[in-house]
C-alpha cells in the first residue's frame, strides 16, 4: 500500500458522524453550482444578520478550522499533536481595512506569539501582509507609484508592524509565516519581507516569505532572493504553495489588458512547484515550509530528504496542509516521523466566513482534489463497517 492510501491512519482522529459530516461537505463542494447558490444564500443571511452562525458553526466551520479563539482551538492542537501533527494558528479575519484593525491584527500575531512560546505543539505563527496593512498602499508600491506624506507616514506604520513582529519572533525563536496575497501588491510585501530576513534570519529562518508557484515568475525570484542572501549572509526562510487567488489574478489581467502572471495551465504550475523544491533542498542555508496538498509533489519531497540526507525530524523541512483537508497526506506523514502541520484558522464565525468561502470555491477549482478526498472518506466508512 502507497505511504497515503492508509485510511485507518488518515481518519484516526474522525469520528463515525464527523466522517459522514465530512462526506457530506466534499459531496457539495464536488458541485460548482451548489458551492455558488451556499456562498450567495450564506453571504445574504450573514448580512440580513438571521440566525444562521450555529448551522455554519456546526458545519462547514467546524470541519475547516480549529476554533473561534486561541483556547478554543486547544483541544483539536491537543489531539492532533498525539499523533504527531503540529498546528500553526491562523487568525483568518480578511479585507479590514482602518489603522485600528491593522493595530488590533498585530497585537493579535503579538499574543500569538505569546501564546506558541510555551507549547511545543504549535511552532509557528502566521500573517497576513495586508492584516497590518493597506492592500492600496502595498499596491501603490508595487506600482511604483509617489506616496503622498500622508501615505509615507501609513507606511513606516506598516514597516514598524511587521518589525515589531518580527523582533518578538527573533527573541521566542518562534519561527513566523508571512502569506503571500495577490501578484499586484506583492512586490512590496516581498521587500519588507526581505528586510526583516535580512534583520533577523543571521543564524537561522525565522522570517519566512511565501511563494505562489502558479505564478511563472516565482522560480526567477528565488533564484534572485538566494544570491542576495548568499551576498549579504542571511537565511532563507520559505513557505512554498502553489496559490490562493488564481481566478482573480486571470480576470484582472483579462480586464487591464496585461499578460496574466499565472502559469499557462495546472502541469506548468506542479513542474514551477517541483522546481522550486528541488532547487531549496539542494542548497544549503534554506527553510522549507512546503505547503500542499499534493501527492505527487510530497512523494518527491520525501525522496529529495532521503537524496540530501535530511532526517524525518530535521527542522530545515516542514511539510503543511490546511485543517480539514488531506489527513491522508498529513497523519501519514507524521507517522513516519515527518514534520508537519495542519493551518488551523480561527475567528469569530462571521468574520471568518470570507476565508471559507475562497476555501470552498477553491476546491471546487481543483479538480480531482475533492474527488480524491471523497473516495478516501468512501474507504474508511467501509473499512469502518467491515471492523
Amino acid at each position: 500500500m502507497k505511504l497515503f492510501d492508509n485510511t485507518k491512519i488518515a481518519f484516526s482522529l474522525k469520528s463515525d458522524s464527523e466522517l459522514e459530516r465530512a462526506y457530506f461537505l466534499f459531496k457539495l463542494i464536488q458541485s460548482q453550482p451548489m458551492v455558488r447558490i451556499g456562498t450567495a444564500v450564506t453571504n445574504f443571511a450573514l448580512k440580513a444578520h438571521l440566525p444562521v452562525e450555529g448551522l455554519i458553526r456546526s458545519t462547514v466551520f467546524d470541519h475547516f478550522c480549529g476554533g473561534v479563539t486561541e483556547e478554543d482551538c486547544m483541544n483539536n492542537i491537543d489531539q492532533m499533536f498525539k499523533h504527531g501533527v503540529y498546528s500553526v494558528l491562523d487568525y483568518s479575519v480578511e479585507g479590514k481595512e482602518a489603522e485600528e484593525q491593522f493595530d488590533f491584527a498585530m497585537e493579535k500575531t503579538l499574543l500569538s506569539l505569546d501564546f506558541c512560546k510555551e507549547k511545543e505543539s504549535i511552532p509557528f505563527v502566521v500573517f497576513k501582509p495586508t492584516g497590518v496593512g493597506r492592500f492600496k498602499l502595498y499596491q501603490k508600491l508595487t506600482e511604483k507609484e509617489p506616496l503622498n506624506n500622508e501615505e509615507k507616514s501609513e507606511w513606516i506604520r506598516v514597516v514598524s508592524r511587521f518589525d515589531r513582529i518580527c523582533k518578538k519572533a527573533y527573541e521566542y525563536d518562534i519561527p513566523i509565516l508571512i502569506d503571500a496575497e495577490e501578484s499586484w501588491m506583492q512586490d512590496a510585501a516581498d521587500n519588507l519581507i526581505e528586510e526583516m530576513m535580512e534583520k533577523y534570519n543571521k543564524e537561522k529562518a525565522i522570517v519566512f516569505n511565501t511563494l505562489q508557484m502558479y505564478r511563472h515568475d516565482r522560480m526567477d525570484y528565488l533564484k534572485e532572493l538566494h544570491q542576495r542572501a548568499y551576498q549579504k549572509d542571511f537565511h532563507i526562510g520559505l513557505k512554498v504553495v502553489r496559490g490562493a487567488y488564481m481566478e482573480k489574478e486571470r480576470e484582472r489581467a483579462k480586464e487591464k489588458g496585461y499578460s496574466s502572471p499565472i502559469c499557462v495551465d495546472k502541469q506548468a504550475t506542479d513542474d514551477n512547484y517541483n522546481e522550486a523544491i528541488v532547487y531549496m533542498m539542494e542548497h544549503k542555508k534554506m527553510t522549507l515550509f512546503a505547503g500542499t496538498h499534493n501527492e505527487e509533489s510530497s512523494y518527491k519531497l520525501i525522496e529529495l530528504a532521503k537524496k540530501h540526507k535530511i532526517k524525518p525530524e530535521d527542522k530545515r523541512l516542514w511539510f503543511g496542509q490546511l485543517y480539514g483537508m488531506s489527513d491522508h497526506i498529513s497523519f501519514n506523514l507524521a507517522k513516519e516521523g515527518y514534520n508537519t502541520a495542519k493551518y488551523l484558522p480561527f475567528g469569530p464565525v462571521r468574520d471568518v466566513m470570507p476565508y471559507l468561502i475562497r476555501r470552498a470555491e477553491e476546491n471546487t477549482s481543483v479538480a480531482g482534489q475533492t474527488s480524491r478526498e471523497l473516495n478516501l472518506i468512501k474507504q474508511e466508512r467501509k473499512r469502518r463497517k467491515l471492523e
